[in-house]
Formats: structure tokens, C-alpha cells, sequence
């Protein structure tokens, strides 16, 4: 299975169904099945800013320090990849070629909707009942749940 690397509070946003759009600096191809895995990086300051603290809090995390790390934590499907075209500093048109999506409230602020840059949209979010412990890497990988 596909896997992609995510730093801490954003991997965990995702799977708890927060978070559908992953933004990257890099446009992929791959349509898919795909694991996220949640990196040993957390961005502590992101952890307590609002709306992110309080969504960890409403699904049990009290903080950065309770967040899971170098572990899968989801499965979804890659459903498309578009390219970001304006950011107004409240919203960003995403361009996916044969569809326009618009980026706002929190998920706006969940990504960097820089123009030019890409988001990813996740789709069929599956949180993981226990994390996987995992070694990740850089860009797309391939996991084996039973061997990682």
C-alpha cells in the first residue's frame, strides 16, 4: 500500500475526518488507495491554537505529548490532486482539471494554500484502531501492514 509521511497534529486531523485535504509542495499522479502515517515531528504550536486543540480534545488527545508518532494512523483513498490557483487569505480555488474546488473555513486553515503548491483530497478516511508503529520516509512509500 501507498503511504505518505504526515508531521503531528496535521496526520491525526486527518484521521479523525478533520482534515481532506493534504497540502505539498509536489503533485503526484497516484490515484489510490493510501496509509497515513503520522511522523516523530510535532508542530507544538499548532497543537494549541485554536480550532486544532480543541478537535484533538473532542477525540481524546490532550496534547501534543498524547498524539500517536512514527506510526500508520489511517487508511484512505487518494482521490485527486489539484493544483492550487488563487488564495484570497480566507479561501483558495484548487483547479483538479476537469473540477473546481474551493479550500475554506478550517480546512483553509488546516494546509499551505500557497498558489502553485498542490492539495491532495483524501477521501473513505479510515482511522486505525490502534496505531501501527512504522518507520517513515520521504514522498509516497509502500507499507506492508504486516512487515512495514
Amino acid at each position: 500500500m501507498r503511504c505518505i509521511t504526515i508531521r503531528q497534529p496535521w496526520a491525526t486531523l486527518i484521521a479523525v475526518g478533520a482534515k481532506r485535504l493534504e497540502t505539498r509542495g509536489w503533485k503526484t499522479n497516484y490515484r489510490g488507495e493510501l496509509a497515513v502515517h503520522a511522523g516523530k515531528q510535532v508542530d507544538r504550536e499548532a497543537c494549541e491554537t485554536e480550532p486544532v486543540r480543541s478537535i484533538l480534545a473532542a477525540h481524546g488527545y490532550a496534547g501534543p505529548d498524547s498524539l500517536p508518532m512514527g506510526s500508520v494512523v489511517a487508511v484512505c483513498r487518494l482521490n485527486d490532486c489539484f493544483s492550487v490557483l488563487r488564495n484570497d487569505g480566507e479561501r483558495a480555488l484548487l483547479d483538479g482539471g476537469d473540477r473546481t474546488v474551493e479550500a475554506s473555513g478550517e480546512e483553509y486553515r488546516f494546509g499551505d494554500f500557497t498558489p502553485g503548491r498542490y492539495a491532495w483530497e483524501l477521501t473513505e478516511l479510515q482511522r486505525l484502531p490502534r496505531p501501527v508503529t512504522a518507520v517513515g520516509k520521504q514522498g509516497l512509500w509502500t507499507w506492508e501492514p504486516n512487515g512495514s
